[in-house]
């Protein structure tokens, strides 16, 4: 293979790439801890798009609570953002993992 073609070929990987970043900005995850009473939803660029609180949970004598619920769901959806965008990446590169691609 000459070179080329190997600028050609890393030339669409990373056109092909750019299209994926697009497709998983439109798609989203959600997480829910504490039974289903934080829910929050990111899409695939690990952007926080809404948040959903039971109001059981909203006590005003215990904030620490709701805060460490909030937290916790939102490192889990970015979790799953995560993990949704390194499955497309595996996807387009035929399962080799690249350094610094998701």
């Amino acid at each position: 293979m000459d070179m080329n073609e190997i600028m050609k070929r890393a030339q669409q990987m990373q056109e092909k790439m750019g299209q994926v970043q697009n497709e998983l900005a439109g798609r989203t995850v959600t997480a829910s801890v504490g039974g289903g009473m934080v829910s929050v939803t990111l899409n695939g660029k690990n952007e926080l798009l809404s948040v959903q609180i039971d109001k059981e949970v909203i006590n005003p004598e215990d904030q620490t609570m709701l805060q460490d619920l909030i937290v916790s769901a939102v490192n889990e959806g970015i979790k799953k953002a995560q993990d949704m965008a390194q499955a497309e990446m595996r996807k387009l590169t035929g399962g080799i993992s690249i350094p610094g691609i998701f």
